[in-house]
């Protein structure tokens, strides 16, 4: 999974290696909303075991990312910074390509409190 800030496609390295079968790297390595999961390629390592367990993969966009934000706090008080809430985005908005069960980790309260605002203002809480 990854989150983009200006484009669906700027940090989507995951997704296109796992659809090419080979490691692809990111143009950009920052100005995500999601920076706390933005890597320039996935790993040597981690990349063999993704494609042999993980799906196609998805992208998530800036908007669900604060969108899932917001709802982590309103409807399960907990506070998620954007990259811990890409897995909660992805079930809440990409939920019928997911399968029956999913199980979504949320992580990371290190959130810029003017970011928390946008998430609560855009989104309501």
């Amino acid at each position: 999974m990854s989150c983009t800030l200006a484009s669906r496609k700027a940090f989507d390295d995951v997704t296109r290696s796992l659809a090419s079968g080979k490691i692809e790297r990111n143009a950009t390595q920052g100005g995500s909303l999601c920076d706390a999961i933005v890597t320039p390629q996935p790993g040597n390592i981690t990349f063999p075991i993704m494609s042999k367990l993980c799906g196609a993969g998805l992208v998530v966009t800036d908007d669900e990312a604060l969108q899932a934000v917001a709802l982590a706090f309103s409807r399960l008080k907990i506070v998620v910074e954007p990259g811990g809430a890409v897995a909660l985005a992805a079930a809440l908005f990409h939920g019928e390509t997911l399968g029956d069960t999913v199980i979504a980790v949320c992580s990371g309260g290190n959130i810029d409190p003017d970011i928390f605002r946008l998430a609560l203002d855009r989104f309501g809480a």
